[in-house]
């Protein structure tokens, strides 16, 4: 009878904890050559976008995936210092290093509006749920994390993403299920109509969390990035 194959699947260079957040950050073996934030969505976590950050350091760049608050390991409720902790976990990601922005669901939201106080030369936002859409869901209780509830529905009501999307001069790319069922297709289409530099492709059926790991798509978003970092 033939052994089982065992896999290693190589850990991130570094697991740390940054002011109560909770990070891993994967490095390639040269100098990278650019740098990618990982955003989860409501609820998640950073294991879940561990494949991305793998793929990422295999084709030379460095990424770093956290838990944001309220999230995971990491620790107090997510509020109103939600663009503080993204500038904060941008900041461990190699200095010199042109740096872009992956965000799903909740963290499409968060890559779009936090880009240029981080000083981002790209962003993937992926299923990019709207400020209302989160809003909506605070007050009606539908999140599983531990939330300031006041704290982030002010931040939500303050960064509108269809505004902060339009005044976006850097290359945007959106990613969005046609059969998501949570956030529908037709508001990365709006995104995309707002943005000045923005490429959207539209993946027939699928689900809210199919695109995230997709590895066709995952190939042509990193495809995408070296191009444009």
């Amino acid at each position: 009878m033939p052994r089982p194959r065992v896999v290693q699947i190589a850990p991130p260079e570094r697991l740390g904890r940054e002011n109560g957040l909770a990070y891993a950050l994967f490095l390639p073996e040269a100098e990278p050559r650019g740098a990618v934030l990982i955003l989860h969505g409501a609820s998640s976590a950073k294991e879940s976008h561990f494949d991305f950050a793998r793929a990422c350091r295999a084709h030379g760049f460095a990424a770093l995936a956290f838990d944001a608050r309220g999230h995971g390991e990491s620790e107090g409720a997510l509020g109103a210092g939600v663009l503080d902790d993204v500038a904060a976990m941008a900041a461990l990601l190699p200095g010199g290093a042109p740096l872009a922005l992956r965000g799903s669901s909740m963290g499409g939201y968060l890559a779009i509006v936090a880009a240029e106080r981080v000083a981002a030369r790209a962003v993937v936002a992926i299923c990019p749920a709207s400020a209302d859409m989160l809003r909506r869901g605070l007050r009606s209780d539908a999140f599983e994390f531990r939330a300031d509830a006041d704290g982030l529905d002010a931040v939500l009501a303050e960064h509108d993403d269809l505004l902060a999307t339009a005044a976006l001069e850097l290359p945007l790319l959106l990613l969005h299920a046609e059969g998501d069922e949570r956030v529908p297709v037709e508001h990365s289409r709006e995104l995309a109509r707002a943005a000045p530099n923005a490429r959207l492709i539209a993946v027939p059926g699928g689900h809210h969390r199919s695109v995230q790991h997709d590895g066709d798509l995952q190939a042509e978003t990193l495809r995408w990035l070296g191009k444009v970092l």
